[in-house]
Protein backbone atom coordinates (compact mmCIF):
# COMPACT_ATOMS: atom_id res chain seq x y z
CA UNK A 1 0.00 0.00 0.00
CA UNK A 2 1.37 3.43 -0.92
CA UNK A 3 1.78 6.14 1.71
CA UNK A 4 -1.03 8.13 0.09
CA UNK A 5 -3.32 5.12 0.07
CA UNK A 6 -2.49 4.39 3.70
CA UNK A 7 -3.22 7.98 4.66
CA UNK A 8 -6.55 7.94 2.85
CA UNK A 9 -7.48 4.66 4.52
CA UNK A 10 -6.72 6.14 7.93
CA UNK A 11 -8.67 9.34 7.33
CA UNK A 12 -11.62 7.66 5.68
CA UNK A 13 -11.70 5.16 8.54
CA UNK A 14 -12.28 7.83 11.16
CA UNK A 15 -15.75 7.69 12.72
CA UNK A 16 -18.19 10.32 11.49
CA UNK A 17 -18.98 13.29 13.68
CA UNK A 18 -22.47 13.44 15.17
CA UNK A 19 -23.31 17.04 14.23
CA UNK A 20 -26.33 17.29 16.52
CA UNK A 21 -24.42 15.75 19.40
CA UNK A 22 -21.35 17.97 19.00
CA UNK A 23 -23.40 21.15 18.77
CA UNK A 24 -25.56 20.18 21.74
CA UNK A 25 -22.56 19.35 23.91
CA UNK A 26 -20.78 22.57 22.92
CA UNK A 27 -23.89 24.56 23.75
CA UNK A 28 -24.22 22.81 27.10
CA UNK A 29 -20.61 23.47 28.07
CA UNK A 30 -21.07 27.08 27.03
CA UNK A 31 -23.71 27.58 29.73
CA UNK A 32 -21.48 26.50 32.63
CA UNK A 33 -20.99 29.18 35.27
CA UNK A 34 -17.91 29.50 37.44
CA UNK A 35 -17.37 31.18 40.82
CA UNK A 36 -15.62 34.52 41.24
CA UNK A 37 -12.31 33.06 42.43
CA UNK A 38 -12.29 30.58 39.56
CA UNK A 39 -13.21 33.38 37.16
CA UNK A 40 -10.22 35.45 38.24
CA UNK A 41 -7.94 32.45 37.73
CA UNK A 42 -9.51 31.73 34.34
CA UNK A 43 -9.06 35.32 33.16
CA UNK A 44 -5.38 35.31 34.10
CA UNK A 45 -4.94 31.94 32.38
CA UNK A 46 -6.67 33.24 29.25
CA UNK A 47 -4.41 36.32 29.18
CA UNK A 48 -1.36 34.04 29.33
CA UNK A 49 -2.73 32.07 26.36
CA UNK A 50 -3.26 34.99 23.97
CA UNK A 51 -1.26 35.21 20.76
CA UNK A 52 -1.59 38.97 20.40
CA UNK A 53 -1.97 39.39 16.68
CA UNK A 54 -1.69 42.01 13.98
CA UNK A 55 -1.97 40.78 10.40
CA UNK A 56 -2.88 43.82 8.34
CA UNK A 57 -1.41 45.34 5.21
CA UNK A 58 -1.13 48.59 7.16
CA UNK A 59 1.13 47.13 9.87
CA UNK A 60 4.11 49.34 10.71
CA UNK A 61 7.22 48.80 12.83
CA UNK A 62 5.78 51.19 15.41
CA UNK A 63 2.54 49.21 15.66
CA UNK A 64 4.44 45.95 16.10
CA UNK A 65 6.66 47.43 18.83
CA UNK A 66 3.59 48.78 20.65
CA UNK A 67 1.93 45.36 20.39
CA UNK A 68 5.05 43.67 21.77
CA UNK A 69 5.11 46.07 24.72
CA UNK A 70 1.45 45.38 25.38
CA UNK A 71 2.06 41.60 25.21
CA UNK A 72 4.83 41.90 27.81
CA UNK A 73 2.92 44.26 30.11
CA UNK A 74 -0.79 44.01 29.29
CA UNK A 75 -1.68 46.19 32.29
CA UNK A 76 1.20 48.57 33.05
CA UNK A 77 -0.54 49.67 36.27
CA UNK A 78 -0.64 46.14 37.69
CA UNK A 79 2.58 44.08 37.82
CA UNK A 80 0.61 40.99 38.86
CA UNK A 81 -1.06 40.82 35.46
CA UNK A 82 0.42 37.95 33.43
CA UNK A 83 2.05 38.48 30.07
CA UNK A 84 0.55 37.15 26.85
CA UNK A 85 1.96 34.02 25.20
CA UNK A 86 3.21 35.44 21.91
CA UNK A 87 3.05 38.19 19.34
CA UNK A 88 1.90 37.02 15.90
CA UNK A 89 2.96 39.02 12.83
CA UNK A 90 3.81 38.72 9.15
CA UNK A 91 7.31 37.41 8.32
CA UNK A 92 8.73 40.83 7.46
CA UNK A 93 7.87 42.05 10.97
CA UNK A 94 9.41 39.11 12.86
CA UNK A 95 12.80 40.75 13.46
CA UNK A 96 11.12 43.89 14.80
CA UNK A 97 8.91 41.90 17.17
CA UNK A 98 11.86 39.76 18.27
CA UNK A 99 13.95 42.82 19.11
CA UNK A 100 11.08 44.49 20.95
CA UNK A 101 10.38 41.41 23.08
CA UNK A 102 14.05 41.01 23.96
CA UNK A 103 14.68 38.50 26.74
CA UNK A 104 11.09 38.63 28.00
CA UNK A 105 10.54 34.96 27.19
CA UNK A 106 7.53 35.71 24.99
CA UNK A 107 7.44 33.99 21.64
CA UNK A 108 7.23 35.50 18.19
CA UNK A 109 4.80 33.69 15.94
CA UNK A 110 4.71 34.32 12.21
CA UNK A 111 2.15 33.35 9.62
CA UNK A 112 3.61 31.78 6.51
CA UNK A 113 2.92 29.62 3.43
CA UNK A 114 1.10 32.33 1.48
CA UNK A 115 -1.19 33.28 4.37
CA UNK A 116 -4.19 33.53 4.34
CA UNK A 117 -5.06 31.81 1.06
CA UNK A 118 -2.33 29.20 0.86
CA UNK A 119 -2.43 29.66 -2.91
CA UNK A 120 1.20 29.58 -4.00
CA UNK A 121 3.79 27.15 -5.28
CA UNK A 122 5.44 25.02 -2.59
CA UNK A 123 8.88 26.58 -3.08
CA UNK A 124 7.39 30.01 -2.41
CA UNK A 125 5.61 28.73 0.70
CA UNK A 126 8.82 27.18 2.01
CA UNK A 127 10.83 30.34 1.29
CA UNK A 128 8.19 32.28 3.22
CA UNK A 129 8.66 29.91 6.15
CA UNK A 130 12.47 29.96 6.06
CA UNK A 131 12.51 33.77 5.96
CA UNK A 132 10.42 33.91 9.14
CA UNK A 133 12.52 31.28 10.93
CA UNK A 134 15.80 32.97 9.94
CA UNK A 135 14.41 36.27 11.26
CA UNK A 136 13.87 34.62 14.63
CA UNK A 137 10.32 33.27 14.64
CA UNK A 138 9.71 30.83 17.48
CA UNK A 139 6.46 29.58 15.95
CA UNK A 140 5.16 29.27 12.40
CA UNK A 141 1.42 29.39 11.66
CA UNK A 142 0.99 27.78 8.25
CA UNK A 143 -2.20 27.44 6.20
CA UNK A 144 -3.17 24.24 4.43
CA UNK A 145 -4.24 24.14 0.80
CA UNK A 146 -8.00 23.90 1.40
CA UNK A 147 -8.67 23.36 -2.30
CA UNK A 148 -6.44 20.30 -2.34
CA UNK A 149 -7.99 18.99 0.87
CA UNK A 150 -11.56 19.42 -0.36
CA UNK A 151 -10.61 17.72 -3.63
CA UNK A 152 -9.46 14.72 -1.62
CA UNK A 153 -5.77 15.25 -2.37
CA UNK A 154 -4.76 14.43 1.17
CA UNK A 155 -1.27 13.35 0.16
CA UNK A 156 -0.43 16.80 -1.19
CA UNK A 157 -1.62 18.50 1.99
CA UNK A 158 0.32 16.00 4.11
CA UNK A 159 3.51 16.46 2.10
CA UNK A 160 3.28 20.25 2.32
CA UNK A 161 2.96 20.10 6.12
CA UNK A 162 5.96 17.76 6.32
CA UNK A 163 8.01 20.04 4.06
CA UNK A 164 7.01 23.13 6.05
CA UNK A 165 8.01 21.41 9.28
CA UNK A 166 11.40 20.67 7.75
CA UNK A 167 11.69 24.35 6.78
CA UNK A 168 11.17 25.20 10.46
CA UNK A 169 14.45 23.51 11.42
CA UNK A 170 17.19 25.91 12.50
CA UNK A 171 20.94 25.41 11.87
CA UNK A 172 21.41 24.12 15.44
CA UNK A 173 18.84 21.37 14.84
CA UNK A 174 16.07 22.93 16.93
CA UNK A 175 12.88 23.92 15.19
CA UNK A 176 10.20 26.56 15.36
CA UNK A 177 6.93 25.08 16.55
CA UNK A 178 4.50 24.49 13.71
CA UNK A 179 0.84 25.46 13.99
CA UNK A 180 -1.31 24.20 11.10
CA UNK A 181 -4.31 26.37 10.19
CA UNK A 182 -7.32 24.62 8.64
CA UNK A 183 -9.60 27.57 7.90
CA UNK A 184 -12.50 25.55 9.29
CA UNK A 185 -15.05 27.98 7.85
CA UNK A 186 -14.09 26.64 4.42
CA UNK A 187 -13.96 22.93 5.33
CA UNK A 188 -17.76 22.68 5.28
CA UNK A 189 -18.28 19.71 7.63
CA UNK A 190 -17.21 18.51 11.06
CA UNK A 191 -16.06 15.28 9.42
CA UNK A 192 -13.60 17.32 7.36
CA UNK A 193 -12.38 19.11 10.49
CA UNK A 194 -11.71 15.75 12.15
CA UNK A 195 -9.89 14.47 9.05
CA UNK A 196 -7.81 17.63 8.77
CA UNK A 197 -6.89 17.36 12.45
CA UNK A 198 -5.61 13.80 12.12
CA UNK A 199 -3.84 14.55 8.85
CA UNK A 200 -1.98 17.50 10.35
CA UNK A 201 -1.02 15.64 13.50
CA UNK A 202 0.27 12.66 11.54
CA UNK A 203 2.34 15.07 9.42
CA UNK A 204 4.00 16.46 12.55
CA UNK A 205 1.99 19.53 13.58
CA UNK A 206 2.78 20.84 17.06
CA UNK A 207 -0.54 22.73 17.14
CA UNK A 208 -3.73 22.62 15.11
CA UNK A 209 -5.47 25.95 14.58
CA UNK A 210 -8.99 26.72 13.45
CA UNK A 211 -8.72 29.80 11.31
CA UNK A 212 -6.81 32.69 9.81
CA UNK A 213 -9.27 35.22 11.18
CA UNK A 214 -9.87 36.41 7.61
CA UNK A 215 -12.81 34.08 6.83
CA UNK A 216 -16.19 33.77 8.54
CA UNK A 217 -17.17 31.72 10.39
CA UNK A 218 -13.83 31.54 12.19
CA UNK A 219 -13.43 29.74 15.53
CA UNK A 220 -16.58 28.20 16.98
CA UNK A 221 -17.13 26.08 20.06
CA UNK A 222 -18.34 22.99 18.12
CA UNK A 223 -15.39 23.07 15.70
CA UNK A 224 -12.96 23.46 18.59
CA UNK A 225 -14.66 20.58 20.40
CA UNK A 226 -14.06 18.32 17.39
CA UNK A 227 -10.39 19.36 17.31
CA UNK A 228 -10.00 18.79 21.05
CA UNK A 229 -11.45 15.30 20.72
CA UNK A 230 -8.95 14.67 17.93
CA UNK A 231 -5.90 15.68 19.97
CA UNK A 232 -7.18 13.66 22.93
CA UNK A 233 -7.62 10.54 20.81
CA UNK A 234 -4.33 11.12 18.98
CA UNK A 235 -2.42 11.24 22.26
CA UNK A 236 -4.18 8.10 23.47
CA UNK A 237 -3.13 6.32 20.27
CA UNK A 238 0.40 7.68 19.76
CA UNK A 239 1.52 9.13 23.09
CA UNK A 240 2.21 12.54 21.48
CA UNK A 241 0.42 15.64 22.73
CA UNK A 242 -0.62 18.33 20.24
CA UNK A 243 -1.88 21.82 21.05
CA UNK A 244 -5.05 23.55 19.86
CA UNK A 245 -5.52 27.21 18.88
CA UNK A 246 -8.95 28.67 18.14
CA UNK A 247 -8.52 31.97 16.29
CA UNK A 248 -10.85 34.65 14.98
CA UNK A 249 -14.06 35.94 16.49
CA UNK A 250 -13.20 35.35 20.16
CA UNK A 251 -13.63 38.82 21.62
CA UNK A 252 -14.91 38.63 25.19
CA UNK A 253 -13.86 37.16 28.51
CA UNK A 254 -17.12 35.25 28.57
CA UNK A 255 -16.24 33.63 25.25
CA UNK A 256 -12.72 32.77 26.37
CA UNK A 257 -13.95 31.14 29.56
CA UNK A 258 -16.34 28.98 27.55
CA UNK A 259 -13.37 27.64 25.64
CA UNK A 260 -11.41 26.98 28.83
CA UNK A 261 -14.35 25.08 30.32
CA UNK A 262 -14.46 23.00 27.15
CA UNK A 263 -10.74 22.28 27.29
CA UNK A 264 -11.06 21.11 30.89
CA UNK A 265 -14.04 18.89 30.11
CA UNK A 266 -12.84 17.36 26.81
CA UNK A 267 -9.09 16.93 27.22
CA UNK A 268 -8.38 17.80 30.85
CA UNK A 269 -5.93 19.91 32.79
CA UNK A 270 -2.92 18.85 30.73
CA UNK A 271 -4.06 21.24 28.01
CA UNK A 272 -4.84 24.15 30.35
CA UNK A 273 -1.44 25.67 29.67
CA UNK A 274 -0.14 28.15 27.08
CA UNK A 275 2.15 25.41 25.76
CA UNK A 276 -0.94 23.46 24.67
CA UNK A 277 -3.79 25.94 24.19
CA UNK A 278 -3.77 29.41 22.68
CA UNK A 279 -6.21 32.07 21.60
CA UNK A 280 -5.50 33.84 18.33
CA UNK A 281 -6.86 37.31 18.99
CA UNK A 282 -6.39 41.02 18.60
CA UNK A 283 -9.29 42.42 20.64
CA UNK A 284 -9.83 39.69 23.26
CA UNK A 285 -7.02 40.91 25.51
CA UNK A 286 -8.68 44.28 26.09
CA UNK A 287 -11.87 42.72 27.39
CA UNK A 288 -9.92 40.31 29.60
CA UNK A 289 -8.08 43.28 31.12
CA UNK A 290 -11.30 45.21 31.75
CA UNK A 291 -12.95 42.21 33.37
CA UNK A 292 -9.84 41.57 35.43
CA UNK A 293 -9.90 45.08 36.86
CA UNK A 294 -13.61 44.83 37.57
CA UNK A 295 -13.04 41.70 39.64
CA UNK A 296 -10.19 43.39 41.52
CA UNK A 297 -11.85 46.76 42.19
CA UNK A 298 -15.55 46.23 41.73
CA UNK A 299 -15.60 48.89 39.05
CA UNK A 300 -15.78 48.49 35.28
CA UNK A 301 -13.32 50.94 33.75
CA UNK A 302 -14.46 50.70 30.15
CA UNK A 303 -12.43 50.70 26.95
CA UNK A 304 -10.51 53.90 27.77
CA UNK A 305 -8.69 51.93 30.46
CA UNK A 306 -6.77 49.81 27.95
CA UNK A 307 -4.59 50.70 25.01
CA UNK A 308 -5.92 50.50 21.50
CA UNK A 309 -4.21 47.99 19.20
Amino acid sequence: MTATASLRKTLDGLPGVDQVGVEARAAGLGTRSIKTTSKAWAIDLAISMVDLTTLEGSDTPGKVRALANKAMRPDPTDPTCPAAAAVCVYPDMVAIAKEALGDSGLNVASVATAFPSGRAALDIKLADTRDAVEAGADEIDMVIDRGAFLAGNYGLVYDEIVATREACVRPDGSHAHLKVIFETGELQTYDNVRKASWLAMQAGADFIKTSTGKVQPAATLPVTLVMLEAVRDFRAETGRQVGVKPAGGIRTSKDAIKYLVMVNEIVGEDWLDPDWFRFGASTLLNDLLMQRQKLATGHYSGPDYVTLD
